[in-house]
């Protein structure tokens, strides 16, 4: 598949790209600043600032999806609202064209007991929590879409961690995925394989899922 890419040089988005290119899918990048992505065989590189007047729906020609791991940015004062400017730009472009659209979101909307979510729980880190609260907003965003997009939001465990590629764990909906532990985790390496296997396989339309140990 040729799969458009959006926050590529990113913690999960560099993760993505590994383990769509080791699969064989084309991947376009759209990068605020293409130059952060040095060629390789299979990677196309646009600079594209999801953020720009009148959308970007025509970088999105010729794909079949579009995975966004975006993030404006855990520094920006401004998270909040720019995550949600930024992930609805997303969704346009991708209605507009008519692709496939895989959004990364964040561990906060899973919930953690009946009527409670995770980013709502008194131990939920501070520092984490207005992207959290965008991310959430986003996925409601989401379900609340009346238009044929066709979407995906993904959930990460709630500790997603460096290390090596598994391609073993578990799915999950609404609820957090814990192992023998009662953790709930899963490698950043790992957490791609069950992107790009949603990308080859698809489980999940219009709806969520998590996936962990």
């Amino acid at each position: 598949m040729n799969i458009a890419l959006i926050g590529a040089t990113g913690f999960v988005g560099q993760a993505l790209l590994q383990e769509l290119l080791a699969r064989g899918h084309a991947v376009r990048a759209l990068q605020r600043d293409a130059a952060k992505l040095a060629p390789r065989a299979g990677l196309e590189v646009r600079s594209v600032d999801v953020l720009a007047p009148g959308g970007f729906a025509a970088e999105l020609q010729g794909v079949d999806a579009v995975v966004s791991a975006y993030n404006a940015g855990w520094a920006n004062p401004n998270l909040h609202d720019d995550f949600l400017r930024g992930s609805d730009a997303i969704a346009a472009a991708a209605r507009e064209a008519g692709v496939r659209l895989i959004v990364v979101g964040g561990a906060g909307s899973l919930f953690i007991a009946p009527g409670q979510q995770l980013v709502d729980s008194p131990a939920f880190p501070a520092e984490w929590k207005s992207g959290a609260l965008a991310a959430r907003e986003a996925l409601n965003r989401l379900r609340a879409d009346t238009t044929a997009l066709d979407w995906t939001f993904v959930s990460p465990a709630m500790h997603l961690e460096p290390g090596e590629r598994t391609g073993v764990f578990r799915l999950g909906g609404e609820q957090p995925v814990f192992d023998a532990q009662g953790e709930s985790r899963i490698t950043v390496a790992d957490l791609a394989v069950a992107i790009a296997d949603e990308l080859d396989r698809p489980q999940h339309r219009r709806g969520r899922f998590t996936a962990g140990y």
